[in-house]
């Protein structure tokens, strides 16, 4: 094993490893080198060369998604380090621990016209949780240790993307038998899942109350306690509203959130009014519920997150400082069921509305609801679904889902941008088959992401293709423009069967309705590689089939 002769370089690698921070998503570059030796080198790190910056950063957002630990990106100087910006946002905004390493010249080469040179010190200063400029030379040791302790363990306690700034002089590519340099690791603090305030106040409050909403966000898997779940089931003056990305279930729960508000009157409005809204996870999907809730606030709004809470609805009241478990575990056994007809009324009204869908599925023509329908039915068990962002996430809060599936998607910054990254990166960490449904617009714009050495073979991509952004159709406005086609639906011919081809993919197409159900059992049966399938849907019908759904379903 060697070393870099560069200490800043042996100095993060040795804290990196300390802290337990093993996997490093490495980018091409010279300036980089003294990091990609050191980490590369050394056998205790998991290394992965992925050149796009922004698919890398990407790709390490989706294994720190699935490994819920620190992953590391490290790239070489200059305009690199720009490119990992929208995996830095959306790691800020999803509480997701990504450490980003970035190789710079040194001081006195900045801003004097040197090539590959921009000012890289604090450049993700808005959406970072902690920014450590490192300075090369013996003199700042002690400094640089502070600086880089600080940095990893602000991304373990918080769960969030911190920069690591890193000026390397020449020559980059020295190196060494020994370690010269044992920096001192300081531990990062375990959190208290417990609650640390008085909550009698809350509890009467609760205990009082006949219309209580929980609304749930984004969730890992399993990360409520069944215990709490079965009781706020069986409280029948609490309704618990959950979105596909908040894998809870529960049949008294209401899954489909826009499918149940969506017809409703001023004066259905007023009867789901809650006294008291309950939230906790994170960012939610539907834009209905957040106008809903906005036109028609609870009295009180309460939010649980250990670390940050939104005023989403502009009427937050309260934030409790802890885990989801830890609030629970403190604050249900202290609340009584109270005599409500507030759950059963409208769980009455999610069967009438489930009885409507299923007559619609039935009836509708072959368009997009009608692939997303079929495909959200045809999911095998046991599997991780990532869903990419615009029309993909949105169809599938219509749907039920396997409870079985574990199912993610960007929702910090909803960007369409690095989706079917993430979608390997997480593919590559799971221990389940991984199945990635997108967009045409979305896949093909992140398409370097398949550019990629560490694709599993149980991994499947579905591209539901109407040849633009169709999404856009739904939105006020005149469609049959010039306008319209080139600058908002932004029409294209393209199809994936090059792309699939150069990659290694097995690709395989639907047409219409005819071979719909048979190829999609099909294409989850296929087992010697990873595969894709195009479905080629007509671009001009989906937003009525849309919006006539929600008329039909009242």
């Amino acid at each position: 094993m060697k070393f870099s002769t560069k200490i800043l370089s042996q100095t993060l690698v040795q804290l990196c490893l300390d802290k337990g921070i093993d996997h490093i998503v490495i980018s091409p570059g010279s300036r980089n080198a003294p990091l990609t030796i050191g980490f590369g080198e050394h056998p205790d790190f998991k290394c992965f060369s992925i050149v796009d910056e922004r698919c890398a950063a990407f790709f390490a957002l989706g294994i720190a998604q699935q490994i819920n630990r620190p992953v590391a990106v490290v790239c070489t100087s200059g305009s690199a380090l720009l490119n990992y910006y929208p995996a830095v946002a959306e790691a800020f905004y999803s509480d997701i621990p990504l450490v980003v390493i970035s190789a710079d010249r040194p001081a006195d080469y900045i801003d004097i016209g040197d090539g590959q040179t921009i000012r890289q010190e604090n450049v993700f200063e808005n959406h970072i949780l902690y920014s450590a400029n490192c300075s090369e030379g013996e003199d700042f040791q002690i400094k640089n240790e502070t600086e880089i302790n600080v940095a990893l363990n602000t991304a373990i306690e918080l769960n969030g993307p911190v920069h690591i700034n890193i000026p390397f002089s020449e020559p980059l590519y020295h190196t060494v038998e020994n370690q010269l340099v044992w920096p001192q690791n300081v531990p990062a603090r375990q959190r208290t899942a417990g609650v640390e305030e008085n909550l009698d106040a809350f509890v009467s409050r609760w205990n009082s109350s006949k219309r209580k909403m929980v609304l749930v966000g984004v969730l890992p898997p399993n990360s409520v306690e069944m215990r709490f779940v079965e009781q706020l089931a069986k409280d029948d003056s609490v309704l618990v509203l959950t979105e596909t990305t908040s894998n809870l279930h529960h049949e008294n729960f209401i899954t489909a959130i826009d499918q149940l508000i969506a017809p409703l009157t001023d004066g259905d409005f007023k009867k789901l009014q809650p006294e008291i809204l309950l939230t906790f996870g994170g960012m939610v999907v539907s834009k209905k519920i957040k106008a809903f809730l906005r036109s028609f606030p609870p009295a009180k709004h309460w939010h649980v997150d250990s670390k940050k809470a939104f005023d989403t609805y502009f009427v937050l009241s309260h934030h409790f400082k802890t885990s989801v478990n830890g609030f629970f575990a403190e604050f249900l056994p202290k609340t009584i069921s109270v005599e409500s007809n507030y759950q059963s009324h409208w769980l009455a009204i999610k069967r009438h509305r489930l009885q409507r869908h299923a007559t619609y599925e039935a009836e509708i023509l072959y368009s997009d609801f009608m692939v997303f329908c079929e495909i959200f039915h045809s999911l095998p068990q046991n599997i991780q679904l990532q869903l990419s962002n615009s029309a993909t996430i949105r169809y599938a809060q219509l749907f039920e889902i396997p409870a079985s599936a574990e199912v993610f998607c960007n929702r910090g910054t909803s960007g369409i941008d690095g989706s079917t990254s993430t979608a390997v990166g997480a593919a590559y960490a799971s221990r389940l088959p991984t199945v990635f449904i997108t967009g045409d617009l979305s896949f093909f714009y992140d398409s370097n992401a398949l550019w990629n050495n560490y694709i599993p073979k149980n991994f499947k991509i579905i591209v539901v293709n109407n040849g633009g952004g169709g999404i856009f159709r739904i939105l006020p406005g005149e469609k049959d423009t010039e306008l319209f086609d080139t600058y908002f639906e932004t029409k294209h011919n393209l199809n994936a069967k090059q792309l699939s081809a150069m990659y290694g993919f097995k690709y395989e197409t639907i047409h219409g309705k005819e071979d719909l159900n048979k190829t999609l059992r099909d294409f989850f049966r296929i087992t010697e590689g990873p595969a894709l399938l195009e479905v080629f849907t007509p671009a001009a019908i989906n937003d009525k089939v849309l919006l006539d759904y929600f008329k039909f379903i009242l």
